[in-house]
């Protein structure tokens, strides 16, 4: 009866409490005129507020705030918030208490990833197919095969018209649920846009190209770029299907981004576009946050936490380096289990470099990654070896790293020597993620 009684008891004090929150909200609502709207799990309080005109605040106007206490709700966040500034939209959801909050500013990412795409569908086929499930489709980026432009690569991405738009989109395209064309697509979040500051961008003299033919050469690029004012472009350096036009003058450059954007080279239509400029340090902190695993600095020769002496290269020393983005002390190392392929399972070809950091375990693989994601040529390994005292051929691996965007050009090499050339590669590759 006790435990009857004492259930009764907190039942009737949830009713209460309940009842507290309903003629908060009820008295909040009536004070500021603002609506509030029970949608998909959130609690959605204005979006816009009475007497609003013109559009929604534009991106970048929205914060995140996590760790809000379960029995807290809008009639004592809104006075908190409003200290700031004018409330434009407030989507209450729940998460832990009993924390501090933790603000920071929203990524308001409104773009999707998707992979395993038909290469033969169109840009039009894949917009409208996103059309159907989904809604707010603003539109789609698909890039051309590399060496047949009549292709897609197999991927795409979906452009919404909010964040909020694109997270439902997300839940509806789970893989299973959804199946265009008769394919299970792969769908996941893309990775937001590097933002950078206006005063930088207007010292841009650089111009990325992309959609090239693999076959087009560096000396026809600039040729085409200078043929609408003779002598403006400085240098061209490309990889692949894509480029970087450098300008004396960052007025030609501009002037050339709107001449040339759209135009056909060697029967591909260009995109051109301002470079970004990419910051090193910052890059390599975003993607790895420093994270080595000591294994590691002992195996570049770091001092030893103990004793300040440092360690040579040793048979069972790790080459791994520790890059989930963990803070917390310890973290867990990358999955490296097989699973069997069972009969009828469909394998997708997939790009390396569509996958997540957490997939690779190689600081060779990393690297790699990491210069594709920042734009920069391939790392370039030279190989250097040397004989020990006892006759042995000690190896090492310098690594060149080349900034298409600005020109520079950097050498990484370890002050370690090893006996076999997978470990000299590693340890370089390794080195240099260190160093970026």
């Amino acid at each position: 009866m006790h435990e009857e009684n004492k259930a009764a008891a907190n039942g009737c004090s949830k009713i209460r409490r309940g009842a507290q929150n309903g003629a908060a909200l009820l008295a909040l609502m009536e004070k500021t005129g603002y609506s509030m709207v029970q949608q998909n799990g959130q609690r959605k309080f204005g979006g816009p507020p009475p007497g609003w005109e013109g559009p929604p605040p534009p991106r970048g106007c929205e914060v995140f705030v996590g760790k809000i206490p379960r029995d807290m709700y809008e009639d004592e966040l809104v006075p908190v918030f409003e200290r700031a500034g004018k409330i434009y939209e407030l989507r209450l959801m729940m998460e832990f208490s009993g924390k501090f909050i933790g603000v920071c500013v929203s990524l308001d990412n409104c773009r999707l990833f998707i992979g395993a795409i038909p290469k033969d569908k169109k840009k039009e086929e894949i917009l409208n197919e996103m059309k159907k499930v989904t809604e707010g489709v603003v539109d789609v980026i698909v890039y051309p095969n590399a060496t047949d432009k009549t292709k897609n690569r197999g991927f795409a991405f979906v452009e919404y018209e909010s964040h909020r738009a694109a997270a439902m989109a997300r839940r509806r395209l789970i893989p299973g649920t959804f199946q265009p064309w008769g394919h299970t697509i792969q769908v996941d979040w893309a990775d937001p846009e590097k933002v950078v500051d206006e005063e930088t961008m207007q010292r841009v003299k650089v111009l990325y190209v992309r959609n090239l033919m693999i076959s087009t050469t560096e000396d026809k690029i600039k040729a085409e770029f200078n043929k609408f004012k003779p002598g403006v472009v400085e240098r061209v350096k490309k990889l692949r299907d894509y480029a970087f036009v450098h300008f004396f003058h960052r007025e030609d450059a501009v002037a050339a981004m709107s001449v040339m954007n759209g135009k056909c080279i060697d029967g591909a239509s260009i995109e051109v576009t301002l470079a970004k400029p990419v910051n090193k340090e910052s890059s390599w902190k975003q993607h790895f946050n420093g994270q080595i695993s000591p294994s590691s600095e002992n195996l570049l020769g770091f001092p030893n936490k103990e004793d300040g002496t440092q360690k040579s290269l040793g048979k069972s020393a790790s080459l791994s380096i520790r890059l989930n983005g963990q803070h917390s002390p310890g973290p867990p190392e990358v999955e490296r289990s097989t699973y069997p392929i069972f009969p009828g399972i469909k394998l997708t070809p997939i790009s390396m470099y569509s996958l997540k950091l957490s997939h690779f375990s190689s600081a060779v693989m990393h690297l790699d990654y990491f210069c594709h994601k920042n734009s920069w040529a391939p790392p370039e390994y030279c190989l250097y070896s040397t004989t020990s005292q006892d006759g042995k051929i000690l190896l090492v691996y310098k690594v060149l790293i080349s900034s298409i965007a600005d020109d520079s050009q950097s050498y990484f090499m370890p002050e370690k020597l090893c006996t076999t050339v997978e470990d000299a590669k590693e340890l370089a590759a390794q080195f240099t993620l260190l160093h970026l």
